[in-house]
């Protein structure tokens, strides 16, 4: 695991930081389908799952497994689906601009 991490960041690294850390990946990759920044749509607001998880340990791993595997029961019982076309840099650059909105 540690080297999923270290290559995910060194991903980010060499892409310039932040790898499209902003609403345009979100956008790109689909998640604006369900999930809004600030309102409930399909699926929990952004904000909210921030909230939620503040100052959790291991929560951007949490985020990043679900991003890519889905998931359900934490927000009822919608299922989220799984996100194959988001790379694993990209679900740890979507996992830390979530947790990152107030």
């Amino acid at each position: 695991m540690r080297l999923f991490w270290a290559l995910a960041a060194a991903a980010l690294w060499f892409s310039g930081g932040r790898a499209f850390a902003d609403e345009e990946l979100y956008k790109t990759k689909n998640c604006f389908a369900c999930h809004r920044i600030d309102r409930n749509h399909l699926a929990p607001q952004f904000k909210a799952i921030a909230a939620k998880y503040a100052g959790e340990k291991g929560v951007e791993e949490l985020l990043v497994k679900k991003i890519r595997e889905g998931g359900v029961g934490v927000w009822g019982v919608t299922p989220m689906p799984p996100q194959p076309q988001v790379t694993d840099a990209e679900a740890v650059t979507l996992a830390r601009w979530i947790l990152g909105l107030k």
